[in-house]
């Protein structure tokens, strides 16, 4: 059985840095993808960034526009861990955060929608105060 299991949110003010990390468990994920997303009250949940991997290539990075060259996610392949460096933090940014894994290589356009994802986990939650 697999699990996903998310660490790492709390309460940060305006500017500062937290890291979320994922750690999937219960199958090894050799061309997969695993990435995060985030559902603030009241909205529906939104693709934060993920990493794409395979055995014949490189990892590949997306983020969304609203995080790009803040947010950096990364992968332990030994511990089959993905981590989310988040800096400048906003308000804005406040919501749960899911991590999701994805059991089969895809395009990379096909992983920005929730429906891409196999596994889930619970979520952590993430505040920032201004």
């Amino acid at each position: 059985q697999v699990q996903v299991v998310e660490s790492g949110g709390g309460l940060v003010q305006a500017g500062g840095s937290l890291r979320l990390s994922c750690a999937a468990s219960g199958r090894t994920f050799s061309n997969a993808a695993m990435g995060w997303f985030r559902q603030a009250p009241g909205q529906g949940r939104e693709f934060v960034a993920t990493i794409r991997w395979s055995a014949w290539s490189d990892s590949n990075t997306y983020y969304a526009d609203s995080v790009k060259g803040r947010f950096t996610i990364s992968r332990d392949n030994a511990k089959n861990t993905v981590y989310l460096q988040m800096s400048s933090l906003k308000p804005e940014d406040t919501a749960v955060y899911y991590c999701a894994a994805r059991s089969k290589y895809s395009s990379g356009s096909a992983l920005y929608t929730p429906s891409a994802y196999d596994y889930w986990g619970q979520g952590t939650q993430v505040t920032v105060s201004s």
